[in-house]
C-alpha cells in the first residue's frame, strides 16, 4: 500500500514549481541543441552570373595562369633558334632570376632587362615573332597553364562573359596565349613596329603595375564593361591597383604581401601550387616598370584592332 501511495502521489497534478522546472528544462535543451547542431551559413551568391554582359574577368599571366614568366619562356625558344648567343642567354636569365629572388623593382636594373628584351627582337618582322610565338607556346608554355585558374576562366566564358589576359609580356605573346585558352583577348606591353617590322622602341612603357589598372580602365570604357561587376585574379602584390578597382578581386598563388592585403580586405583566395611555399615562386618577371601612358596605349590600340 505504502508502494501504492508513492505511485499515487506521482500522478497528482503538477504544481507551480513543478510547471517551471518542467519549461526551464526545455528551454535548456532547445539551447543545447542549437549550439551543438552545424552552423547555418548564408549561401553565396553566384558567381560568376550568367548572361552579365557588362561583367568580365581580368587575368594576369605570370604565376597566376601560368607557372613562371611568359617573357623568360619566349627568350628560352628564341635562343634555340639562334636569336642571340650563350652569353646574352646567360645575362637574360640572371636577369630574370634577380628579379625574382629580390622581389623588388630598381628602375636602372629594370630599364637593363627592357633594353635586353627590345635588342632581341628589334630588326625583325612582327610576322615572325608571331609565328615562332605559336612554336614556342606549344615547346614551353602549354604544360605549365594551372588547371585550376583556367577552370576559373571557363567558368566566366561558360557565363557568357569575356575573358582578358592582362600582362607585361609582349601583346603578341599574350595574344598567342589568349587565343590557345579561348579566351576573349589580350592586353600586353606593345613594342612599336614600323612596316611590320620592330624599332626597338616601346609604346609608352612597360604594362606593369599602376599601368594594368589604367589598361584595364581604358578597355572597360571601350567595352561598355561595369567594373564594379568585374573580376580580377593576380598572385602579385603589384598588381593590387589592377585588384582593387573590380568588384570582385582574388589573390591566386598569392606572394606574401598579396596575401596579407587580401586577408585584410576580406579577399578571395586561391592557392594552386602544390609542394611549394609563396616565397620560394617570387614576384613575376616583367620587362620593367608600369606607366599610366603604357596601360592606356595598350588598351586602346587593342580596341581599335578589334574594331
Amino acid at each position: 500500500m505504502a508502494a501504492l501511495g508513492w505511485f499515487t502521489r506521482r500522478r497528482q497534478p503538477a504544481t507551480e514549481r513543478s510547471v517551471l522546472a518542467g519549461e526551464a528544462s526545455a528551454e535548456a535543451a532547445r539551447k543545447s541543441s542549437a549550439e551543438t547542431a552545424p552552423p547555418q551559413t548564408a549561401a553565396e551568391p553566384e558567381f560568376p552570373v550568367v548572361g552579365d554582359e557588362q561583367a568580365a574577368a581580368f587575368f594576369d599571366l605570370d604565376n597566376t595562369v601560368m607557372q613562371g614568366a611568359a617573357l623568360f619562356h619566349f627568350g628560352r625558344g628564341l635562343y634555340k633558334r639562334h636569336f642571340f648567343r650563350k652569353r646574352e642567354l646567360a645575362r637574360f636569365a640572371w636577369q630574370q632570376t634577380w628579379f625574382r629572388m629580390a622581389g623588388v623593382e630598381d628602375p636602372a636594373h629594370m630599364e637593363d632587362v627592357r633594353s635586353s628584351a627590345l635588342s632581341i627582337v628589334k630588326g625583325h618582322r612582327v610576322a615572325e615573332l608571331m609565328s615562332i610565338g605559336e612554336e614556342i607556346y606549344d615547346e614551353y608554355m602549354a604544360d605549365r597553364i594551372w588547371p585550376g585558374t583556367r577552370a576559373l576562366a571557363q567558368a566566366h566564358l561558360d557565363a557568357g562573359q569575356r575573358v582578358w589576359l592582362v600582362t607585361a609580356a609582349p601583346v603578341e605573346t599574350a595574344t598567342i596565349i589568349a587565343r590557345r585558352l579561348g579566351l576573349t583577348g589580350a592586353l600586353g606591353t606593345v613594342a612599336e613596329s614600323v612596316g611590320g617590322v620592330y624599332t626597338g622602341k616601346l609604346v609608352g612603357e612597360p604594362l606593369h603595375g599602376p599601368a594594368k589598372a589604367e589598361a584595364v580602365r581604358a578597355l572597360a570604357a571601350a567595352e561598355g564593361l561595369d567594373l564594379s561587376r568585374c573580376a580580377a585574379y593576380s598572385d602579385s602584390s603589384n598588381d593590387i591597383p589592377m585588384l582593387s578597382i573590380v568588384g570582385h578581386p582574388y589573390a591566386v598563388n598569392p606572394d606574401g604581401q598579396l596575401r596579407k592585403h587580401a586577408r585584410e580586405r576580406g579577399w578571395r583566395l586561391r592557392d594552386y601550387r602544390t609542394g611549394r611555399k609563396a616565397a620560394r615562386i617570387g614576384i613575376p618577371a616583367a620587362a620593367g616598370v608600369g606607366a599610366v601612358a603604357g596601360g592606356t596605349a595598350a588598351a586602346v590600340a587593342l580596341h581599335r584592332r578589334r574594331r
